[in-house]
């Protein structure tokens, strides 16, 4: 395996942190890699604002008067903060659905002070406050603007599903038999491709004036929402928000559970795949920095634009430096 950071307790290295990393063209063809680019990968939530494409298409976004704003928090893992939930609750209310609708299951938030302040205040989780519940209002809004089964919108099977596939696809430049499924945390099937495939999924997103006229509008309805509203895409104290807050007249991005994390560069047509074999997402501030750095995306400068998603430091009980995390990795040329 591939290292991509270590961790130092005192000047001592003590723990190793691998990962890989692809980045490919329009085509699929890999410019850099560090690790093996065609490792089986999960996407995880890193597949949402692909998933999001079905609902763009669909019509449903003008019949239900869903707005850019909620687009993006469509596309989001949220932190379950109340400006998240009143958009989730906001989407079903124009569509005349209701929380009760969701199938994504009863979650506590992200956000830790507003997950304290549902628990003093005696509230059980709910489905609205499940980071995928915005992912979750996208679906049943096409399923109803089909006029489909609300109850079946989760299954594999399900028309709403098999849509989200062949976009997949089409974005990923792969057929439906490589894609191999499983079940993600909310109940919804979740994708696995080789890692450079989800990067050139990133990449078609990125420069989607050739997809189609049809794609191409709703892919530039759904990274120009992104982009737009990046606090609704996570939250305070996430990567994407900051990513995208501070440079998303250059980039796109998503993370997904277990240390994925998807990046298009705009109007490029590249796109980035990462992937930490540890699920130790706490490493992907600095990795997504240095790689974007070593790609001449972003100077080394600009770090201090996220210095509240990556301090290198490590801190005991008492707010003492003890250690700090190292990045290690350089980009191989394909």
């Amino acid at each position: 395996m591939a290292l991509v950071a270590r961790t130092y307790r005192g000047s001592v290295p003590d723990l190793e942190h691998h990962g890989r990393i692809a980045v490919s063209d329009w085509d699929g063809n890999i410019l850099f890699h560090y690790g093996d680019p065609c490792a089986l990968t999960f996407a995880r939530s890193g597949a949402k604002p692909m998933q999001a494409v079905a609902l763009c298409e669909s019509g449903a976004l003008e019949e239900y008067g869903i707005t850019p704003q909620e687009l993006a928090v469509i596309c989001a893992s949220h932190n379950g903060q109340p400006e998240h939930v009143a958009l989730v609750d906001g989407i079903l209310r124009k569509a005349g659905l209701s929380a009760q609708d969701l199938l994504c299951g009863a979650q506590y938030p992200i956000h830790e002070e507003t997950k304290r302040d549902m628990i003093r205040r005696g509230l059980p989780p709910d489905c609205l406050h499940c980071d995928c519940s915005g992912k979750h209002a996208g679906m049943l809004l096409t399923a109803k603007h089909y006029g489909e089964d609300l109850s079946a919108y989760a299954n594999p099977d399900s028309p709403t599903q098999q849509r989200i596939i062949q976009i997949i696809c089409h974005l990923c430049g792969c057929s439906p038999q490589e894609i191999i499924q499983a079940v993600d945390g909310c109940g919804v099937p979740v994708h696995a491709l080789p890692l450079f495939k989800l990067a050139q999924g990133y990449a078609r997103m990125s420069r989607p004036d050739a997809l189609g006229e049809v794609r191409s509008r709703a892919v530039s309805q759904i990274v120009c929402a992104m982009t737009e509203y990046p606090f609704e895409v996570a939250g305070t104290g996430r990567l994407c928000t900051a990513l995208m807050r501070s440079f998303g007249s250059r980039l796109f991005s998503k993370s997904g559970a277990g240390s994925f994390y998807g990046i298009g560069l705009r109007d490029r047509g590249i796109g980035i795949a990462v992937k930490l074999e540890d699920g130790c997402s706490e490493f992907m501030p600095g990795v997504v920095l240095e790689l974007l750095t070593q790609l001449g995306v972003i100077s080394r400068a600009e770090w201090s634009q996220l210095e509240d998603c990556w301090d290198p430091n490590i801190y005991n009980h008492h707010r003492q430096i003890v250690g700090h995390r190292e990045i290690r990795f350089s980009l191989c040329p394909k």
